[in-house]
């Protein structure tokens, strides 16, 4: 199914789209034809990604920065982009997580991912949604959840909190706003190594399994495999799924710990929390 031009004519902006799995989604999008805008805070990060994608499959990719935390910053963005030509899909993909026993979290912390994770995707959803409906156009918003959004996930607990809020999001959404053709889905990724990501919820010293060894497929995912999925959910193949949650993970959930909060570290020490901590705060 994935010939050429699967997504030929469709508009699609990638929050976090500069790194990380964003950048790996995007890719593939303007692989199959797709025009990108994507954002993120930092502008040269984006124009770099934007640069590379554009020099590999030749598509428009558009870079701005936006800090989706910030609603009015939101707003200028859609405006910008609606100004040119209205999108066809939203991805919201921006996140922010890190491990941390949640008793000494402080509420900046909280904030931190909350804020990025839950108010970025509302804002970013709530604006493409209203212009959709006020111009009689259809839509799709994909949600990158993780695993803990379905399981709960210990010491990892305002990004589950932020993601279980998004599911919340796209079986409502879903309903309320499916008879103006507007669909929202959702993809919970297991353990997809990336480097941002990975310094964060894996620190050197932490003393973790290797990931793979909680997954019953022997292995994490690779980058195309979520593209993949990722592209299926937002072509017209799939026009009739709507408010779903589909989880690539290996098998990882069925084994009764969807997050990064590992058994291992249930039985961490101060210490163990103590050593870890200075790495956390360097990546």
């Amino acid at each position: 199914m994935f010939q050429a031009g699967l997504l030929a004519g469709k508009r699609i902006l990638i929050t976090g789209g500069g790194t990380g799995l964003g950048k790996s989604i995007g890719r593939r999008y303007a692989e199959l034809g797709a025009e990108l805008v994507i954002c993120g805070r930092r502008l040269e990060v984006l124009e770099a990604t934007a640069a590379e994608i554009h020099k590999e499959y030749g598509a428009k990719v558009t870079p701005i920065s936006c800090d989706v935390r910030d609603p009015e910053a939101v707003e200028a963005m859609l405006d910008r982009i609606w100004a040119d030509r209205a999108l066809d899909v939203l991805v919201n993909n921006a996140a922010g997580n890190f491990i941390a026993q949640t008793h000494k979290l402080s509420h900046r912390a909280i904030d931190s991912v909350l804020g990025i994770v839950l108010h970025g995707a509302a804002y970013c959803t709530i604006g493409c949604g209203r212009r959709w409906i006020e111009e009689g156009q259809p839509g799709t918003v994909l949600n990158i959840l993780t695993l803990s959004a379905l399981t709960g996930a210990p010491f990892t607990v305002p990004s589950a909190m932020a993601k279980a809020g998004l599911v919340a999001m796209i079986k409502s959404l879903a309903v309320e706003w499916g008879p103006k053709g507007i669909r929202l889905v959702g993809v919970a990724p297991g353990p997809f190594p990336t480097e941002g990501a990975w310094s964060r919820l894996r620190p050197e010293g932490a003393g973790r399994k290797p990931a793979e060894a909680a997954i019953p497929l022997g292995r994490v995912g690779r980058h195309e495999e979520l593209a993949d999925l990722c592209a299926y959910l937002v072509s017209d193949k799939a026009g009739f799924i709507t408010g779903e949650i589909i989880a690539i993970d290996g098998g990882k959930q069925h084994t009764g710990g969807g997050g990064v909060g590992t058994t291992e570290m249930l039985s961490w020490t101060d210490a163990d929390w103590d050593r870890i901590r200075p790495a956390k705060k360097n990546s």
